[in-house]
C-alpha cells in the first residue's frame, strides 16, 4: 500500500485537472451511500463531529474520516482533519493512504468552480472570498480557473490572518486586497464564496446585487449558516446532493423548516449540470446560489488523481 506524503498531494492536485476530474466522475457511475454523522463533547464541553465518507464504482473504493473541532482556532490548528484509504472494490485490496485535509480542500474548491462555471455569468469580473480556513485559501486559485477575475477581495474575522492570505496571494500574481467592510464588498461582487464555520448568517440578502452568484460551504451542521433567509429567497438554488444539502445544512434545513422554501425549489444538482439536464444560469440579472455540503465521490475523483499520478 502507497503512503502518499501531503506534498505530493499539493503537487498533484493541479486545479485545472483536479476540475476536470470532477467533471468525469460525476458523469460515470458510482454508488454513494449516505454518508455517516456523528457529533461528540470534548472535556471542554464543546461538540466536534465525526464523519465517514463511503463510495465506490466497478474498480475503486474509497473511504475518507473527517473530523471537525471548531475550537482549533483557539490553538492556532486547523479545524478540520481528515484521512483517506484507496481499495480495489474487486479484492477490497488497500492501494493507498494519504492525508485527506488538503485533499478535502482542493476537491471542495474545485466543485465550487466546476458548479460556478454553469452558475456564474461568463463575464464576472469581481470575487469576493469569505473566510480563510483550510478551504478558503483554494478558492481563490479555483474560482480562477473557471472566470477571468479583475479584482479578488478577502474578508476575515481575524485581521492578521487575513493580512497574511492576501500577501501569499499577492506572492503568487494575483491582485488580491484584504477588505473590513463586508456589506460594501458584498454589493460590488459578481461572485461571492464563503467558506466559515460560522453559526449564524453573514452574508445578507439585501446586499446581493443582481446578476451575483452565491457560493456556500462552510455550513455542515442542521443549525448554522452563512448566509440569511432573504438570500434564499431572490436564489435559484442549486446543491451538490439534495441528500446532503438539503437535510445536514442549516443553509437550506432551516429555511424549510421555516416554509421559506420546498424541496421543490431545488433547480438541480451538479451531476444534472454536468450531465446538461440542467442549463445553470438562464439569465444576466438571475442571482444563483450553490450550496455544497460536500461529496464522497468528489474525495475518489481527487484521490483518483493523486494514486495514478504518483
Amino acid at each position: 500500500m502507497l503512503l502518499i506524503p501531503d506534498q505530493k498531494i499539493s503537487e498533484l492536485l493541479d486545479y485545472k485537472k483536479l476540475i476536470e476530474a470532477l467533471r468525469e466522475i460525476f458523469q460515470s457511475d458510482y454508488t454513494m451511500p449516505v454518508r455517516h454523522h456523528h457529533f461528540y463533547q470534548t472535556p471542554e464541553g464543546i461538540e466536534n463531529t465525526l464523519i465517514l465518507m463511503p463510495v465506490w464504482n466497478s474498480d475503486y473504493l474509497g473511504m475518507k474520516q473527517v473530523t471537525v473541532a471548531p475550537a482549533n482556532s483557539n490553538q492556532n490548528m486547523p479545524a478540520i482533519f481528515a484521512q483517506y484509504i484507496l481499495s480495489n472494490s474487486k479484492t477490497g485490496e488497500p492501494l493507498a493512504m494519504m492525508n485527506a485535509t488538503e485533499l478535502t480542500a482542493r476537491r471542495t474548491a474545485c466543485t465550487s468552480a466546476l458548479a460556478s462555471s454553469y452558475l456564474s455569468r461568463q463575464d464576472a469580473e469581481n470575487l469576493l472570498i469569505v473566510g480563510g480556513g483550510s478551504v478558503a485559501k483554494h478558492l481563490v486559485q479555483a474560482h480562477r480557473t473557471v472566470r477571468n477575475f479583475k479584482s479578488v477581495n478577502v474578508w476575515m474575522r481575524n485581521s492578521d490572518k487575513m493580512e497574511e492570505f492576501v500577501k501569499e496571494l499577492k506572492s503568487q500574481g494575483i491582485l488580491a486586497e484584504g477588505v473590513t467592510n463586508l456589506e460594501e464588498a458584498s454589493r460590488m461582487a459578481d461572485v461571492i464564496s464563503c467558506a466559515t464555520l460560522s453559526k449564524t448568517a453573514i452574508i445578507k440578502g439585501e446586499w446581493i446585487k443582481p446578476g451575483t452568484h452565491l457560493d456556500l460551504i462552510g455550513s455542515h451542521k442542521p443549525t448554522t449558516r452563512e448566509t440569511d433567509d432573504d438570500s434564499i429567497r431572490k436564489s435559484s438554488i442549486f446543491v451538490d446532493s439534495r441528500a446532503g444539502a438539503l437535510h445536514e445544512t442549516g443553509e437550506l434545513a432551516l429555511p424549510i423548516a421555516d416554509r421559506i422554501i420546498t424541496e421543490a425549489d431545488i433547480k438541480a444538482d451538479i451531476v444534472e449540470l454536468v450531465k446538461g439536464n440542467h442549463e445553470g444560469r438562464s439569465s444576466r440579472q438571475e442571482i444563483t446560489l450553490f450550496k455544497s455540503a460536500g461529496l464522497a465521490i468528489e474525495d475518489l475523483a481527487a484521490a483518483l488523481l493523486v494514486y495514478k499520478s504518483f
